[in-house]
């Protein structure tokens, strides 16, 4: 069976590197003053009702066209997402190719998947039933404990979690409460077309092979806090504390269509410290599992160079920063030669 994590803690929470589409933080915008308690209030206002999102971008093989919708996440709570382009596109498409990300395939059946579950549920924990406080610097556990204060003070059970993960956790409550959510704005809406038009999704994900799913979370619940944890868990603090005005309006900036402000902005630094957190443990290396976010790209071309070749119209998704960087996913097809053309 295909064992996301459930089946593996460290490869499922591959939300840092974007494979899911990273948010990216502009850091030319200016910031609020901080509340005394040192954390940033909202300023920024959610926008809200029908939005028409971004245009598309195109890459053209002679006659035939892929349509790129770059995604971007967070996004308003309250928007509904309709674009007419998008329908159109949709409607005419011959393939329609999903977001680059990762999956892992585990040579166990269903019921024997299940077994797994209460290790994976382990392996999210620090080793020993160690708390946070006991694994984090004080300072650093201080500043955890003001904005879980804030955002999340139901949340016991998060201070048995391992840093990266509480971290994450008190990231998506952070988000929740400034009128924002990951997921539930995009794919509803494609989904819905290609349903009416009983197509399904192309696949683009990387396969990693894991032989030994049971000895793998054995691994990994002994795997204690590491430097690049501690990084991972400060860097996601500063989001929580100074970032969150600017994450807002970026998710304004793509619900209204405002590419001059998606492009200026840089993917921040935080989410490839926590991909390096996932990535660098010793159960990753000993199981080969390295390169992972150039083999995605590699992968993604993959697919869409087969797709320019046989379709006449071809869709995708890719999250922004993938899009706009100098060394993304449109640079590389750029550098084949395929012609690219960005939104109006």
């Amino acid at each position: 069976m295909r064992l996301s994590f459930y089946g593996m803690v460290w490869l499922s929470l591959w939300v840092w590197s974007g494979a899911a589409g990273a948010q990216e933080v502009s850091g030319s915008e200016s910031a609020p003053s901080p509340t005394a308690d040192g954390v940033i209030d909202m300023e920024a206002v959610v926008v809200a009702g029908v939005q028409p999102g971004p245009g598309l971008w195109k890459v053209r093989n002679g006659d035939h066209l892929l349509y790129i919708l770059g995604t971007q996440s967070p996004l308003p709570k309250n928007i509904t997402w309709r674009s007419d382009e998008v329908d159109q596109v949709l409607q005419l498409a011959d393939e329609v190719l999903a977001s680059p990300g990762i999956t892992v395939d585990a040579d166990v059946g269903f019921f024997r998947g299940l077994t797994l579950l209460p290790s994976a549920l382990k392996a999210s924990k620090n080793p020993d039933g160690q708390k946070l406080q006991d694994v984090l610097p004080a300072d650093l556990y201080a500043r955890w404990s003001v904005l879980k204060q804030r955002y999340a003070r139901r949340g016991g059970g998060i201070e048995k979690k391992r840093p990266v993960i509480a971290a994450y956790q008190l990231y998506t409550e952070a988000l929740s409460d400034s009128g924002l959510r990951e997921g539930g704005v995009i794919d509803p809406v494609i989904d819905s077309v290609l349903k009416q038009r009983k197509m399904k999704r192309t696949p683009t994900l990387l396969k990693l092979k894991l032989e030994d799913p049971r000895e793998a979370l054995t691994d990994f619940r002994k795997e204690t806090l590491k430097p690049e944890d501690l990084v991972c868990f400060s860097r996601t603090l500063d989001v929580i504390e100074r970032d969150l005005p600017q994450v807002a309006a970026r998710a304004n900036a793509w619900a209204v269509g405002d590419w001059s402000s998606l492009r200026s902005g840089a993917r921040q630094d935080w989410q490839q410290a926590c991909a390096t957190a996932w990535f660098n443990t010793e159960t990753a290396r000993k199981r080969g599992i390295s390169g992972v976010e150039a083999r995605m790209q590699a992968r993604w071309m993959e697919v869409v160079e087969g797709a320019l070749q046989k379709n006449r119209i071809t869709f995708a998704t890719l999250p922004v920063w993938q899009l706009v960087k100098p060394d993304g996913y449109l640079a590389a097809l750029q550098a084949k030669g395929y012609e690219v053309e960005a939104p109006e």
